[in-house]
C-alpha cells in the first residue's frame, strides 16, 4: 500500500486576519474551512485549498496572536511549495508579487522545474512550482472566486523541503517505513552543501515529493510565526488507514494512535530528526458538513465539539475575515 502524496501542511500564524488577506486576496486561494484547533479550541484553524477542498491542496494555519519570530535551522520543514500550471504562471506571479510588495526571489530551477520562492506576511518560506505538463499526482481545481485568472491559479501543494543536520535517519523512515523512493537530486542554492535529495511516493510528480536538504552548519530551528508545524501525507481510505496505524507501531515509533478529526482520520508521529509527520485519510473530506458552494463561510465544528459551540465561541476572539 502506497501513500498517495501530500495531504496538507499546517503552519503557525501570528494574525489570522492578515493571513486570510494574503492567502485569499493575494494568492487567490479559497478558504475551505474555518474551524478551531481541536487540541486547543480557543485558537482558530484556517484551511485554504482549491475550489473543492480536495486532498493534497490544503495549506492550513493555527492562529496564535502575539507569536514571536521563527529562527530558521535544522529539524524543520523549511519550505512549502504550491503548484501552478506552467512557467507563464510564474511570470504572472513574479509581477503580482512586485505589485503587492511581497518578498520574492527570481525564477530558478529546482529539481529541473521552474520555481519562484517568496514569503507571506509571517515570513513563511514558500515556493511556487510550475507543473509544465509533468505527469504525477493530479492537480486541484482552480478557484474562480478570486481576481487571480484561472490559468494562473494555485492548484495544490508541491514538494516540501526538510532541512536536517544528519539526513540518514529521516531518509530511512521515508524509504523503509513509508515507501518513498529516491528519484533524483539537484544542487543546493545555499552554497557549497550536499545536493538536495528528492524522494517521491504514489504517482510521483510535484504533489508527492519530499526534498531533503542537509545543513550541518545550522542550529536547530526555533519555531515561531511562519514556521511549519507538521506535514501530512495522503491515505486513500479508512481500510488503508488501519494498515498504516499498525505499520507505524510495528516500527517502534512513538505515535498518537488513531485520531478522529471528522474531516479525516489522522495519525501523528515524529521521525528521528523530530519533525512531526501526519498520515491523513482522503475521506470523508471537507464537504461532509458544508456544501461545496459555501465552504468556509461559517465556523465549522465537528460533531464531538458541536455541543460546546456556545462555550467555544465565547472564548474565541472576534475574527473578521473580509
Amino acid at each position: 500500500m502506497k501513500l498517495l502524496g501530500l495531504h496538507h501542511v499546517s503552519i503557525l500564524t501570528g494574525k489570522a486576519e492578515r493571513n486570510f488577506q494574503f492567502y485569499t486576496k493575494v494568492l487567490g486561494m479559497r478558504l475551505v474551512k474555518k474551524t478551531v484547533n481541536q487540541d486547543n479550541t480557543e485558537s482558530y484553524h484556517l484551511f485554504y485549498g482549491d475550489a473543492n477542498g480536495s486532498p493534497g491542496t490544503e495549506i492550513t494555519f493555527f492562529d496564535i496572536p502575539g507569536l514571536g519570530h521563527t529562527y530558521p535551522g535544522v529539524s524543520s520543514i523549511s519550505s512549502t511549495s504550491l503548484r501552478v500550471r506552467d512557467t507563464d504562471s510564474l511570470l504572472f506571479w513574479e509581477e503580482r508579487f512586485t505589485q503587492f510588495g511581497i518578498i520574492h526571489e527570481m525564477i530558478v530551477k529546482r529539481a529541473n522545474r521552474d520555481t519562484l520562492a517568496f514569503q507571506d506576511y509571517d515570513g513563511t518560506r514558500l515556493i511556487l512550482v510550475a507543473d509544465n505538463g509533468e505527469a504525477g499526482v493530479r492537480a486541484g481545481v482552480p478557484w474562480e472566486g478570486s481576481e487571480v485568472p484561472r490559468e494562473h491559479a494555485i492548484l495544490g501543494l508541491g514538494p516540501v523541503t526538510l532541512t536536517l543536520a544528519i539526513s540518514e535517519p529521516t531518509v530511512g523512515v521515508l524509504t523503509e517505513m513509508m515507501g518513498f523512493r529516491h528519484v533524483g537530486s539537484y544542487p543546493s542554492l545555499a552554497g557549497d552543501f550536499p545536493d538536495i535529495q528528492v524522494y517521491a511516493t504514489g504517482e510521483g510528480g510535484t504533489g508527492a515529493e519530499v526534498h531533503i536538504e542537509t545543513r550541518p552548519d545550522l542550529p536547530r530551528e526555533r519555531p515561531g510565526r511562519g514556521s511549519v508545524h507538521h506535514v501530512a501525507f495522503r491515505v486513500p481510505n479508512e481500510e488503508e488507514y488501519e494498515y498504516w496505524v499498525k505499520r507505524i507501531s510495528s516500527f517502534g515509533l512513538m505515535n498518537s494512535g488513531k485520531v478522529e478529526r471528522y474531516y479525516f482520520k489522522a495519525l501523528y508521529f515524529r521521525e528521528p530528526n523530530h519533525i512531526l509527520f501526519e498520515l491523513s485519510t482522503d475521506t470523508p473530506g471537507f464537504d461532509v458538513d458544508e456544501p461545496i458552494e459555501s465552504l468556509g463561510e461559517r465556523l465549522a465544528l465537528p460533531p464531538f465539539l458541536e455541543p460546546r459551540r456556545e462555550e467555544i465561541e465565547s472564548k474565541l476572539r472576534p475574527l473578521e475575515l473580509q
